[in-house]
Formats: structure tokens, C-alpha cells, sequence
């Protein structure tokens, strides 16, 4: 799995992204667990850019909640 850029999170629907995460959050518990059993996974880079994707995309959809949510008045 590749870095996903921001441009291409960004053009998804809020529903694709949310999908999106549960497969990386899944694919990145399948390569923890080679990893707890002792096992040298197959790319250790992996794991990295799987937690680099999923915050990416939960950047994106905290973003989405920000924009949408109504502006406070800071002091």
C-alpha cells in the first residue's frame, strides 16, 4: 500500500473515508499481529505508512467536523 495523497482524500465522500479507514485500521492490526507473534513482516515500512494513511484520513474528515461545526468567538 502506497502513501493515499490528501487531494485524493479529499475527494472522497465521507462514507468512502470512513470506509477507507476501517480497511487501513485492518489491514494495519493484521501486520501488528505477524509482528506480536515474532514474525519479521513481509514490508516493515508497512506499518508506518499505514498509520501515516490513517491519519491522514482522519485529518481530512476532523477538517470536514471543523468547517461544518459553527465558528466561536475566541478572547
Amino acid at each position: 500500500m502506497t502513501l493515499l495523497r490528501m487531494k485524493d482524500l479529499r475527494a472522497l465522500a465521507d462514507d468512502e473515508l470512513r470506509r477507507k479507514i476501517a480497511e487501513i485500521e485492518n489491514d494495519l492490526l493484521r501486520e501488528r499481529g505477524i509482528a506480536a507473534m515474532g514474525g519479521a513482516p513481509p514490508s516493515p515500512g508497512r506499518m508506518r505508512a499505514l498509520r501515516t494513511n490513517v491519519a491522514r484520513a482522519l485529518t481530512v474528515l476532523s477538517e470536514r467536523e471543523r468547517k461544518g461545526a459553527p465558528a466561536t468567538a475566541s478572547a
